[in-house]
């Protein structure tokens, strides 16, 4: 479950109230959730706490499908989807799994971002964003002047900056998707102390068996 409350449809502001219509129809979410593609809903009904975080991160979403954006849908959902595997979300990589099917990528492709880096199903200005992805999620920012300068051969300063501010917006939403434990990322953490045989967590050292000179 999330590690903050739910809010209602009748307890949700305007707009919430809006969106969970859009979202769940006639549903209260609450009490019975799920979404159309699978997804429990949570990620609404908890940001709904803060009527304006939830106000400001779905004029997000509005900002990246506007018609506006010089940046193509498909370059977009690259980032997205690359920043969702590489941060660690199930969630975002898996919505954003179908949004790169929906923008005309193949299932070839899809498959390959975990691995893209060996990949030969990606174009090179697909490459350059898929490295510029790491380098904004693993290197929180730190990005090779050879590679900013291919970025900027293949795409204008406009691309680069709607790019940049999408992909980063997405890496934001995986951490706190994990965080707060939401949709598909409501898991155990998985790292922890396993008991040894006998179901103890003595002191042991576990290397002595090895240790030539003990």
């Amino acid at each position: 479950m999330p590690r903050l409350s739910e809010v209602s449809r009748d307890d949700a502001h305007p707009f919430a109230q809006v969106m969970y219509k859009m979202l769940f129809g006639d549903r209260d979410p609450v009490a019975e959730p799920g979404t159309a593609s699978g997804t429990p809903g949570n990620w609404w009904t908890v940001f709904a706490n803060c009527p304006d975080a939830f106000d400001h991160t779905t004029a997000g979403f509005q900002f990246y499908r506007s018609e506006n954006r010089e940046l193509s849908a498909r370059h977009r959902e690259l980032g997205q989807c690359r920043a969702g595997y590489v941060a660690a979300s199930q969630f975002v990589f898996s919505q954003h799994c179908k949004a790169m099917r929906d923008v005309g990528f193949t299932d070839e492709q899809v498959e390959a971002i975990p691995n893209w880096s060996t990949a030969d199903c990606f174009s090179l200005d697909e490459r350059v964003l898929l490295a510029y992805t790491d380098c904004l999620v693993l290197e929180h920012g730190r990005v090779p002047e050879a590679l900013f300068d291919q970025l900027k051969e293949h795409f204008s300063e406009v691309e680069i900056i709607e790019f940049t501010y999408i992909t980063c917006t997405y890496a934001m939403h995986a951490t706190m998707t994990k965080a707060l434990r939401l949709e598909y990322d409501d898991v155990d953490e998985r790292v922890q102390e396993v008991p040894d045989p006998d179901g103890n967590k003595a002191g042991l050292d576990v290397m002595a068996v090895v240790d030539t000179d003990g």
